[in-house]
């Protein structure tokens, strides 16, 4: 009798939280269909170019494609045109110019193929629009101004074909400003006289300044400089998971005080802290070894060792989870308040984590949102109010100028 009542009471409890579980579910499906949602970062495009990748149709490799943003309520993506920091003379300048015009065709070309479904954005009454039309809104990031070399007119050029960020560097110094990556240290000691240009630049034009990837002296430079609010398209906290290309509590505070915003990256080595793993050392060893500096690869190769890259780490990564990169929003929000984080995932750059690995499982994010106590006014900010009214005010400066 004892084990029989044990047995009830065990399925009531589990029915429960089988109906929490649901009803969470139900509710994010109902915030979903009311509010606009932003992914302010994927490298997706570099699967275009050289390829006839096909955003319309729904894949099984890589993250984004737009039936699985459907399917995972995401309205708005932020496609990046990606360059790898390369030699810094007018011949690499000119290749990778061509390469990022390259890569701003074949995105212009997918969007029109699915017109349909899809229509490029280029304002936040863009993305608002297009989202209540029920298409989804593909606005263009570059990530890495090498592209621009040394010629500041090429800033208007990019904001022309649709650029509405600019991230100033990537894994290693440029002509614009120090990376917080590069092996060899600072160079420009933050924002070199070029790079103040640029930002300038980009603040008359309406273009948002990305400080994701620049060393934490660019950081501080850009935000004196700016005079408007400037982002972080993929970055996470540092507070929560030591690492330099996340942004530490007093940057956070700087960037309160300059009125941008923190995209929370999830890419699980920006959201917690590795465990030892030995069996994915070695094999990413091996793939270093095979394929040398990936910035100076071919777009087939580079291709070709994320998806080996992609492979091992799926087989022997432990992923950092949601709960882990909810915590970093949390953090965000204890620390400059709801206005100033959302998320840029890093997709088919590196970023996934367990419970949201492609753009099929962003509501995942939402109830963990849900779970903690969140609103709906809360979730709307995270997930495209606070990127929006950035890119709003970012507008109005240039409009005045």
């Amino acid at each position: 009798m004892k084990a029989l009542f044990c047995g009830f009471i065990s399925f009531l409890l589990f029915s429960a939280c089988g109906n929490k579980e649901e009803q969470l579910v139900k509710k994010a499906n109902r915030i979903h269909a009311l509010i606009l949602t932003v992914d302010t970062h994927c490298d997706t495009p570099m699967l275009l170019a050289n390829s006839d990748f096909d955003m319309g149709v729904r894949h099984e490799d890589g993250c984004v494609d737009f039936p699985r943003m459907k399917e995972g309520g995401l309205n708005a993506e932020f496609f990046a045109v990606f360059t790898g920091q390369g030699p810094r003379n007018d011949s690499s300048f000119n290749k990778v110019h061509q390469k990022a015009l390259d890569i701003f065709a074949a995105i212009h070309k997918n969007i029109e193929k699915n017109s349909s479904v899809a229509e490029m954005a280029y304002t936040a009454a863009d993305a608002y629009r297009i989202r209540k039309s029920g298409k989804i809104a593909a606005f263009v990031g570059v990530e890495n101004g090498y592209p621009i070399g040394k010629d500041i007119s090429k800033v208007k050029e990019l904001y022309v074909l649709g650029a509405r960020y600019i991230t100033l560097s990537h894994t290693r110094n440029n002509d614009i400003c120090d990376s917080s990556t590069d092996p060899k240290g600072a160079e420009n000691n933050g924002l070199s006289p070029f790079g103040e240009e640029v930002v300038r630049e980009m603040n008359r034009l309406g273009m948002m300044v990305d400080i994701s990837h620049v060393s934490d002296k660019t950081f501080y430079d850009v935000i004196k400089l700016s005079k408007a609010p400037v982002i972080a398209s993929h970055s996470s906290c540092r507070a929560l998971c030591e690492n330099p290309r996340n942004i530490d509590d007093n940057m956070l505070l700087a960037l309160k005080q300059n009125g941008g915003v923190i995209q929370i990256c999830i890419l699980s080595n920006y959201i917690k802290t590795p465990e030892p793993n030995p069996e994915l050392e070695a094999k990413v060893k091996e793939i270093r070894e095979k394929y040398g500096d990936s910035d100076k690869l071919t777009d087939s190769l580079r291709n070709q060792m994320r998806s080996e890259y992609t492979s091992i780490r799926t087989k022997y990564e432990k992923l950092a989870t949601v709960k882990d990169a909810v915590d970093h929003i949390d953090h965000v929000i204890q620390v400059i308040g709801i206005d100033h984080v959302g998320i840029g995932t890093d997709f088919d750059g590196g970023g996934g984590i367990d419970g949201c690995r492609t753009a099929a499982d962003m509501k995942n994010i939402t109830i963990e949102l849900l779970r903690r106590g969140y609103s709906k006014k809360d979730i709307e900010k995270i997930w495209g109010g606070n990127i929006m009214r950035v890119l709003q005010e970012v507008e109005k400066l240039a409009t005045k100028g």
